[in-house]
């Protein structure tokens, strides 16, 4: 740096306890957060508490940081007192004694507290690299409200640490600014590896199918890497515009997925408001050209965010209930806070093109002691309310709560709870009148939905999706055959119909994957599509041979779609130890008679009551 600056800077540099001991009684102090907390200059005002009084700290909540002592320390009441803007559930395990200092806010809006002097600061305590050549110090792993608190502080009291990587970006503090400078090298906050989640590999696959090419991502902090890897690993040209950098995004960064060629918003950049994660992410992202790190009110805007392109939130729930409220903690093996911008993000991507949100819920701990999926969450609880909620992803499926009435909610967050709460669950919200009395109980006992069986293909440019039928699809099945042409009705049911009647069609949706199984072909995203095609097969209990029956929009036909159905079918009934299938079906319903002889086994024919049965054995495979 020049003279003229080198000189500036040595006539600041002081000790930490003579910065910390300027501070005077009854002042505010924003303390740097996340992983960007000055430790050393913290430290030192934790062992000078006995001479301050009355001052008041301020910091977005670090679950394991060195001020989380600080809240539940009443001894220490009359010395300070902590405000921990938070935007997480205010009922959070572990934080009882903390609870009064919570300030729940959305995160995006935190930068104008200080800036707007809505909460005057007098102090910031902040870390920073050492200067450039032209002065600048860089706040290195977090913008997010720090530099608005820097910006707006009486006076900046900053920790130098050659250890802090330089991000490009926003995060740029002048040697001019500083009053206090305390030379002092320390590691940075690391996170540790996160444990797996319950039914990790089902979430990821069920995620991935969720995930378009070109999309922009945010990730939450709880998503282990494997789990982001596993999801979204084999995608392309994603783009990054997330509340942190991760260690999850550099996985996906070295695996080449990220582009961000197609954000249709900042085009090249990843950008976020700072950093969570390991030294390696740190080291990959010092001087990093293709990131970009800004403030919190820019990154965690929705405005700011429903400009990218397929902006797609991918959050870690904690609870969710039947309405679909969803609580988000932070979490204890987390480090920080999980919930930063969590309903900025949700709101952002759903106002976005193509945009959507993804909640991701474990339905039970690891130990499968309680639910996830909850009858009602506390009103102090909720984080996400109702009517933002949209795809929720469990070990066990996945559904979309968009436009869903009450009843329809909860019967899709039952049908993705742990098999073993489901009845608890029914009985639950059936006395609290969310389900109707008229459904029945065995309507929540299906088997666990098998997600292997899920594929998505491109037919004439447009998303089909072939996968099993859940409660949930029950009136868009309805839908389906009350547009079917009247022909097809006629051969589907032996006979004409002209209604379908809920509990006339719940054969095809209640099902218990063995001895009942339908496989739908799906249009368009879950939730807001059609069914355009249905392959079913229903067996008596102890009986080795299931019969098979299809149907299919008249628009589809010809294009594959009843064969692909027919092999799932296959797969289905193999998979659960039956012998073959058979048919019954017209004499004159060619369409029937030469999709079932397209089955790779022997099929023999007979006639029963001027009908046709036909029969293939799986043990019978069709040389030819």
């Amino acid at each position: 740096m020049n003279e003229k600056i080198a000189e500036e800077y040595q006539k600041k540099v002081t000790s930490a306890e003579e910065a910390i001991g300027k501070i005077s009684q009854g002042k505010r102090i924003f303390v740097g957060s996340f992983c960007s907390e000055p430790q050393h200059l913290v430290s030192t005002l934790l062992k000078n508490t006995e001479n301050f009084f009355d001052i008041e700290l301020i910091r977005f909540l670090n679950l394991e940081g060195s001020l989380m002592g600080l809240t539940a320390d009443e001894t220490k009441g009359r010395s300070y007192h902590v405000r921990l803007i938070y935007q997480g559930s205010g009922m959070l395990d572990g934080l009882s004694a903390a609870k009064r200092f919570l300030t729940p806010m959305n995160f995006f809006m935190v930068p104008s507290l200080f800036s707007k002097r809505h909460i005057p600061l007098h102090y910031a305590l902040v870390q920073v690299s050492p200067p450039d050549n032209f002065g600048w110090m860089n706040l290195g792993v977090s913008v997010d409200i720090t530099l608005a608190a820097a910006q707006a502080a009486d006076v900046i009291i900053a920790q130098v640490n050659s250890d802090m990587p330089r991000i490009p970006g926003y995060g740029m503090l002048h040697v001019d600014d500083v009053d206090f400078i305390v030379e002092k090298n320390e590691e940075l906050l690391t996170t540790y590896p996160l444990p797996d989640l319950p039914g990790m590999e089902n979430i990821a696959k069920f995620v991935s199918n969720l995930v378009d090419d070109g999309s922009t991502i945010h990730l939450s902090p709880g998503i282990p890497v494997e789990l982001a890897l596993a999801a979204l690993g084999n995608k392309n040209d994603l783009g990054i515009h997330s509340q942190f950098l991760l260690d999850s995004i550099h996985a996906l960064c070295n695996k080449g997925v990220i582009t961000n060629r197609k954000k249709a918003y900042n085009d090249g950049k990843m950008v976020a408001s700072g950093a969570i994660g390991s030294s390696e992410l740190y080291r990959f992202l010092d001087q990093n050209p293709a990131v970009e790190l800004r403030p919190s009110d820019y990154v965690s805007n929705p405005r700011i965010i429903s400009n990218h392109h397929k902006m797609t939130a991918i959050s870690l729930a904690t609870r969710i209930d039947l309405k679909g409220q969803v609580a988000a903690d932070g979490m204890p093996q987390n480090h920080f806070a999980d919930v930063a911008g969590m309903v900025d993000f949700t709101r952002g991507a759903s106002m976005a093109p193509g945009g959507k949100t993804i909640l991701i819920i474990p339905s039970t701990p690891l130990d499968e002691s309680a639910s996830n999926i909850v009858m009602e969450i506390s009103a102090g609880s909720v984080v996400i309310p109702a009517f933002d909620a949209t795809y929720v992803v469990s070990e066990y499926g996945v559904v979309n709560l968009f436009g869903k009435n009450i009843q329809e909610r909860a019967m899709a967050m039952i049908s993705i709870a742990h098999p073993k709460f489901r009845d608890e669950l029914f009985m639950k919200a059936k006395e609290a009148g969310l389900i109707g009395q008229e459904r029945k109980i065995n309507e929540s006992l299906m088997g666990v939905y098998p997600s292997w069986m899920e594929e998505t293909v491109e037919i004439d440019g447009q998303k089909v999706t072939f996968r099993p039928a859940k409660t949930t699809d029950s009136r868009l099945i309805q839908e389906h055959f009350y547009e079917m042409d009247k022909s097809d009705v006629n051969k589907r049911f032996f006979g004409m119909r002209i209604h379908f009647f809920w509990d006339e069609m719940k054969n095809i949706f209640m099902v218990d994957y063995k001895n009942k199984f339908s496989v739908i072909a799906y249009l368009g995203e879950e939730g807001l599509g059609k069914v355009i095609g249905i392959g079913m097969y229903g067996a008596d209990e102890g009986k080795d041979m299931a019969e098979v029956a299809y149907s299919l929009d008249g628009q589809w036909q010809g294009k594959g779609i009843a064969s692909k159905l027919q092999l799932k079918i296959v797969d289905a009934a193999r998979h659960n130890g039956f012998a073959g299938l058979y048919a019954m079906t017209f004499s004159d319903n060619k369409t029937m008679i030469k999709l079932f002889k397209k089955l790779p086994y022997k099929v023999s024919s007979r006639y029963e009551d001027g009908d046709l049965m036909m029969e293939a054995r799986f043990s019978e495979p069709n040389e030819a």
